[in-house]
């Protein structure tokens, strides 16, 4: 018998169904039009019913129901309804009887082993070719039982999709006799099929980052996701028959309460994946910032203060996921001890009163353990990374620990067990990051600590930040403990050596756990947790020392990154006022280890070379000050004569002698010597001797330095274009410039380092693209006269949802004659090309560039003078410029100059 899904009410009533369905019948051949109208219906009445807020399931099931119709319709009016071994199934998510709107409609067409009659194989394509013709997205296999049986042998993949067969047409005993060749017993049993499954999801787990809590995370395939769902129903039928996740509460596997938060979790992943369909116009499973906002307000939320809507969308989204990853977990877990290690022994090994071991995983010895109990809520993952051998929590335990969170309350904060007990897990040698993530996916991290409760789930909406708050704060964490891991100590080779020194690690674990925990509430979230944390710290026995330092690093967690990012740190004056503010070599390295750990649990992608010399760099200047004393300043005249000394001992062996090389530098002013490594100043030097007057331009370009970025150098004629037109030039060559530095010696010449980097992040390494810079920027430098025009390259599809207002501000720079111009505005392509060109119209000179990017958003800073030289201290310039730059980089139409 055909197994056709129920039409719900509320759209056979929008739809009119007897009147569609008439129309159907009405020629004696497939009418085109007859169906596309009613498809066209369709798609308006599954609008209009989701917009009036009906249940999505019935949605669901109603685009299902008449899909069923549509095709069986079709199927006997070119009539294969007439033969007599062939029939019509829907598999995979249709047959579970889930269609979204953009859904594939997946299709099995069956028939008895042998050849197909010709004139069978000709209706089946005029079947295919009108389906597709009448606008629906199907995916068809045309199988014997016997290709079935061999295909579903080999493949797990197919056997699943053969699992939730529906029949539509045809013979019941065909599809009687596809159910025995694809029964648990000929193929696939339970054990097998679990395991395969379970090696499926943790392999497209790790595909998908292995975490849900990226910015634009895929609703069906991210952890947590419609995907997860799906297993469980898999397994489920495989093991006791039936898809029918209500059964796993009869079966012992879900409580009432856990099977009703996994069926509402689903239907709100529905909702928002039927919404996402709508909006899209076809399947789409991933939350795209080109779908966010649109879907946020679809959904009913509203922006509120320090929230946006697309921002408490997100939230209720990810928070939506955990449940269910939890869920997910518990789930696997039961099934992991039901099938899998079924006939292993059932031996239990004691640990303590509350706690044994059982198959290798951690278990409570009686129910009332965590009533008459509650620090065992917090014992059990100290007991885990105490007892490596374990491979984690027994399902019964992990439902008690999730049933018993209540008891998590000031009582039990304040508790003096549980303070200790919350220290020890900071202090292990080992499993510190694996058990932080246990306890934050059973939620006892949030009740524990009711500030991290409110960053759970909470998203940024921006580019810099790709994963939660609370999933970044564990990243953070994850890659503190790697620079403690000896294993991992190449990776960052000086973090790992500074690791080392510190004395008390749990005390930066306590900063990274704090240091973002205030997002979301307005205000200054690095005070107001520092304020969190240093209470924290307190009320768990840390002598105030300790409390304060965590609470330093808090409130400073920014100061090393913006420091080294957007100020000149080749000026001794900026690492004297960054060294005072640190205070000492303590500080320092805990709050070098904090920031590196940071960047790179923002967002992978913004760590590179480049971002890690920057940092290094700034450490080393300051704690060579900080060991000279804060009292005791380096002279700047003592700094150049050791750049000098250092750079003529290169060149010495090199060939060169003293007296020629000073004759080169004595055309350069100190403040060269002060802005360059000595490494730097010997290889310029080389190349202003090695070419001859006609040589000029000279370029020369070193694919990876010290510095983490291929370095370009230019000496030629000072010329007011210079910047702007080697800007352009690199913009044109799709290099990002991260760093530029101009000197102009005392005979007029031009020294020009720019730091460039590939679009991927990385120094160049091709020779090719080394000849294309020297022979591109030699090109346009012979023409300095000529004003660059802009370079025109497509924005990113990220980049084009951020709209950031240009900010433009002026600072003096009086004991170096410049004055700090800060822009800050959407990034773009060609950004520093368009800035460049403006300065060159207002007649100012770049001396100095830094350039940072953070996601969608650029912060550059430059420091200008007029041609003269002479700082920009008037407000009219200053204003004119700033005008300037608003109107080229907010033009409207989103177009530049």
């Amino acid at each position: 018998m055909p197994h056709l899904i129920p039409l719900p009410r509320v759209l056979a009533q929008r739809l009119d169904w007897p009147a569609r369905e008439a129309a159907l019948k009405a020629t004696p051949t497939p009418d085109r039009h007859a169906f596309i109208q009613v498809l066209e219906r369709v798609q308006a009445a599954l609008r209009s019913a989701f917009e009036s807020g009906c249940p999505v399931e019935d949605l669901v099931r109603g685009r299902a129901a008449v899909v069923d119709r549509l095709l069986v319709e079709a199927w006997s009016t070119l009539g294969l309804g007439a033969q007599p071994e062939l029939g019509l199934a829907a598999v995979g998510g249709y047959g579970r009887g889930e269609l979204h709107p953009g859904s594939d409609i997946d299709i099995l067409i069956l028939y008895r082993d042998g050849d197909l009659p010709a004139a069978t194989e000709e209706a089946l394509v005029d079947l295919l070719t009108f389906l597709w013709d009448i606008g629906l997205e199907v995916g068809h296999s045309v199988r014997s039982l016997e290709d079935c049986t061999r295909e579903a042998e080999r493949d797990i993949t197919v056997a699943t999709n053969l699992l939730e067969y529906r029949p539509l047409a045809g013979p019941d005993a065909l599809f009687a006799d596809l159910g025995a060749h694809i029964a648990p017993e000929r193929m696939w049993n339970s054990r097998a099929f679990f395991a395969a499954k379970l090696e499926e999801q943790q392999a497209r787990h790790i595909r998908f980052g292995e975490t849900a809590y990226r910015l634009e995370p895929n609703l069906k395939e991210s952890p947590g996701g419609l995907r997860d769902i799906q297993m469980i129903a898999w397994v489920t039928r495989r093991h006791f028959g039936s898809g029918d996740l209500e059964e796993l509460v009869d079966h012992g596997f879900l409580t009432e309460n856990e099977c009703r938060d996994l069926m509402e979790g689903r239907d709100f992943l529905w909702r928002v994946r039927f919404a996402l369909h709508l909006l899209a116009g076809r399947k789409e499973d991933r939350l795209l910032f080109d779908h966010q906002r649109r879907l946020a307000h679809l959904l009913g939320f509203c922006d509120a203060d320090h929230n946006l809507a697309v921002e408490q969308f997100m939230q209720v989204y990810f928070r939506t996921v955990m449940g269910l990853e939890r869920l997910n977990e518990m789930l696997l877990q039961h099934f992991r001890e039901a099938i899998l290690l079924e006939d292993d022994g059932d031996e239990v090994v004691p640990i303590n009163r509350r706690f044994q071991a059982r198959r290798g995983f951690l278990e409570i010895t009686h129910p009332g353990v965590f009533r008459q109990y509650p620090p065992a809520l917090l014992e059990a993952f100290l007991l885990l990374q105490q007892h490596p051998d374990l491979q984690g929590i027994r399902a019964s335990t992990i439902r008690e620990i999730r049933a018993h969170r209540h008891l998590i309350d000031d009582r039990f904060r304040n508790d003096l067990a549980c303070r200790t007990l919350f220290m020890e897990i900071l202090r292990q040698p080992r499993g510190v990051t694996h058990q932080l993530r246990r306890m934050n996916r059973y939620g006892v991290l949030a009740a524990y600590i009711p500030a991290f409760g409110l960053i759970v789930g909470r998203m940024q909406y921006d580019l810099f930040h790709v994963y939660t708050v609370d999933e970044h704060t564990l990243v953070v964490i994850r890659n503190l403990r790697r620079m403690a891991d000896p294993e991992h100590a190449d990776e960052l080779p000086e973090c790992s050596r500074i690791f080392r020194r510190i004395p008390k690690p749990e005390l930066l674990y306590l900063a990274g756990l704090f240091h973002d925990i205030a997002k979301g509430r307005g205000g200054d979230h690095s005070e107001l947790g520092a304020e969190e944390a240093r209470a924290f710290c307190l009320h768990h026995g840390l002598p105030p020392f300790d409390a304060n330092l965590v609470a330093w690093l808090v409130r400073s967690h920014l100061l090393l990154s913006l420091t080294a990012q957007r100020r000149d740190t080749s000026d001794p004056e900026v690492v004297m006022e960054f060294a005072a503010r640190v205070g000492n070599l303590m500080r320092l390295n805990y709050l070098y280890l904090l920031t590196v750990a940071d960047i790179r649990g923002t967002n992978p992608q913004l760590w590179n070379s480049w971002k890690n010399s920057l940092l290094e760099s700034l450490y080393t200047a300051t704690r060579r000050m900080l060991r000279r004393g804060l009292d005791n300043p380096p002279d700047q005249e003592e700094m150049v004569a050791e750049a000098q000394n250092q750079a003529l001992g290169m060149l010495k062996e090199r060939g060169l002698d003293k007296a020629t090389v000073l004759a080169v530098w004595n055309d350069f002013d100190s403040d060269y010597f002060l802005r360059h490594s000595a490494d730097e100043i010997a290889w310029h030097t080389r190349a202003i001797l090695e070419a001859d007057e006609e040589d000029l331009p000279v370029v020369q370009v070193r694919q990876e330095t010290a510095r983490g970025s291929t370095e370009i150098f230019l000496y030629t004629e000072d010329h007011p274009h210079l910047f702007a037109l080697t800007a352009t030039a690199l913009t044109q060559l799709g290099l990002d410039i991260v760093d530029a530095r101009i000197i102009t010696t005392a005979s007029g010449r031009t020294l020009d380092t720019f730091l460039v980097l590939e679009d991927s992040g990385q120094p160049i390494t091709q020779d090719y693209r080394v000849q294309e810079i020297g022979r591109l920027l030699k090109e346009r430098l012979k023409e300095p006269d000529r004003r660059p025009g802009a370079v025109r390259r497509n924005t990113p599809r990220r980049l084009k949802h951020f709209d950031v207002p240009t900010e433009v501000s002026f600072a003096p720079r009086p004991h170096h004659q410049r004055t700090v111009l800060s822009v800050t505005t959407s990034d773009r392509p060609g950004l520093l090309s368009r800035i460049g060109i403006i300065l060159t119209d207002c007649r100012v000179k770049v001396h100095n560039a830094k350039i940072a990017t953070a996601g969608e958003q650029a912060d550059d800073i430059f420091y200008i003078t007029h041609l003269d030289d002479t700082p920009i201290q008037d407000p009219q310039d200053q204003a004119r410029i700033a005008a300037r730059l608003r109107e080229a980089l907010d033009p409207p139409g989103g177009e530049g100059p």
